[in-house]
């Protein structure tokens, strides 16, 4: 029977690397959607948030009644990194998934693990272990090195740069949701930190749809329900508890570094589904990711020290 801290560590490893898989289906049902109907982004993340809304509620409610309550410094700073982690980044991400490939656009969200592990040692003193940060340096290249062949692959126009900045500006808000899940997820507990979390962005995408677009017409069609129920479910409900329990487990720096598997996930998608290429930057660059995941996980034991807190 392996030590405790070794199930522990592999336990959360395979939630976390599970909620990056299904976190990657999001890119491919968003395109699906555009290319399908004519709804626009703040619609589909609304009506996306619908559908989530009922699960985030339900277990508000009774991780409220089993747990202790919370400090309003620390209510506040929970409902800050929804509005951060999913209101803001989900909107970044959307408007930039109409400029760029679903391919493309989890690369380029995957420089959040590097962000999210600078944050973690400026702000809260966490220490970065040495194959963390060969794991990094690993990843990156190989994101890096696919980034590179498709910018060389299409035009240089302003849509392809303007998508380009949304999503980095999606990767940018959703390290700080990510540093703050390590920080809050061992004060409120993961389901509960996430319910709330999710609440608030909920609440801040319906107040940003009502104001810009006070009725509903393009969302009543079939298919766009349906992508909003697969959006919901497959790549927001699920996903965002495990990935919490994952963190939970094995600290927000080890998760990030192994969420890192998602842009491997989201190529072969599109490719599958969008009929997105793949060349052969991509299939070097997604070795490198590889490597770097492994790299992450053949030291168990002291990867599990990172925990926060």
């Amino acid at each position: 029977m392996p030590p405790r801290s070794n199930r522990v560590f592999w336990s959360g490893f395979a939630l976390s690397a599970a909620a990056a898989i299904l976190f990657s289906t999001k890119a491919i049902w968003v395109k699906l959607a555009f290319v399908q109907t004519k709804i626009d982004p703040v619609s589909l993340l609304a009506l996306r948030m619908l559908f989530a809304l009922p699960f985030y509620l339900l277990v508000a409610v009774w991780q409220n009644k089993k747990s202790s309550p919370l400090s309003t410094k620390d209510l506040l700073g929970i409902l800050l990194m929804g509005c951060a982690g999913y209101y803001l980044s989900s909107l970044f991400d959307f408007i930039g998934l109409q400029y760029i490939s679903a391919g493309l656009e989890r690369l380029i969200l995957f420089l959040y693990p590097s962000l999210a592990v600078l944050i973690n040692t400026l702000l809260f003193k966490t220490k970065l272990y040495r194959h963390q940060i060969w794991a990094l340096v690993l990843t990156y290249c190989g994101i890096g090195l696919a980034y590179w062949g498709e910018w060389q692959s299409v035009q240089e126009d302003a849509g392809f740069f303007w998508g380009s900045f949304m999503v980095f500006c999606c990767a940018i808000t959703y390290s700080f949701y990510l540093v703050g899940s390590g920080h809050w997820i061992p004060k409120a507990g993961s389901l509960r930190y996430t319910a709330y979390a999710m609440l608030a962005a909920t609440l801040g995408i319906f107040v940003h749809y009502g104001i810009s677009q006070p009725t509903l017409p393009q969302v009543m069609e079939n298919k766009i329900w349906q992508y909003g129920i697969l959006l919901a479910l497959l790549a927001t409900v699920l996903p965002s508890f495990l990935m919490s329990m994952g963190m939970k487990r094995i600290g927000s720096n080890n998760t990030s570094i192994i969420t890192s598997i998602g842009p491997v996930s989201t190529i072969l998608q599109a490719h599958f589904f969008l009929g997105e290429s793949i060349t052969l930057s991509q299939i070097a660059g997604t070795v490198l990711v590889l490597m770097g995941v492994a790299v992450m996980g053949r030291s168990p034991a002291a990867s599990g020290k990172s925990l926060v807190g």
